[in-house]
């Protein structure tokens, strides 16, 4: 199962103060650990929302929206992307993060799969699925 592991902004975050030397070479190790497990997919941290736009549509209309946002606790400050065997496990890695001995909060989430869409997902969109993942892969 792939599950996306997102971390929550912060007020730091927000503000743009970066990670220091000390927590970017603890969360490289730990990266790494994720990669020789084969667990790690993908894995980034955002800007600030004040260097982003939210896009909101309705009404046959859409609207830019520019950043900064409020609600911190509802922003994200940066992702993974893994592959594991269940939720325990990704629980159990996120555990020996650097996170551990912070004040942050952690979401993880399951991904969709092809087979989560039953019936809906025809031959023809499954197909046209794959040949997309497959170009991609090929990036």
């Amino acid at each position: 199962m792939r599950v996306m592991v997102i971390v929550k902004a912060t007020p730091d975050s927000e503000a743009g103060v970066l990670p220091s030397e000390e927590l970017l070479t603890e969360m490289g190790k730990f990266n790494e650990q994720l990669v020789k497990a084969g667990v790690l997919l993908a894995a980034e941290g955002l800007q600030s929302s004040a260097r982003g736009v939210r896009v909101r549509f309705g009404g046959g209309k859409s609207t830019v929206i520019d950043g900064p946002f409020t609600e911190t606790k509802e922003l994200i400050a940066g992702f993974w992307l893994w592959q594991v065997r269940s939720l325990e496990e990704a629980v159990e890695w996120i555990r020996r993060s650097p996170f551990a001995r912070s004040n942050e909060e952690i979401e993880i989430r399951r991904v969709f799969e092809a087979e989560d869409f039953g019936d809906a997902l025809t031959p023809e969109l499954r197909a046209q699925q794959q040949s997309r993942a497959e170009r991609i892969s090929r990036n």
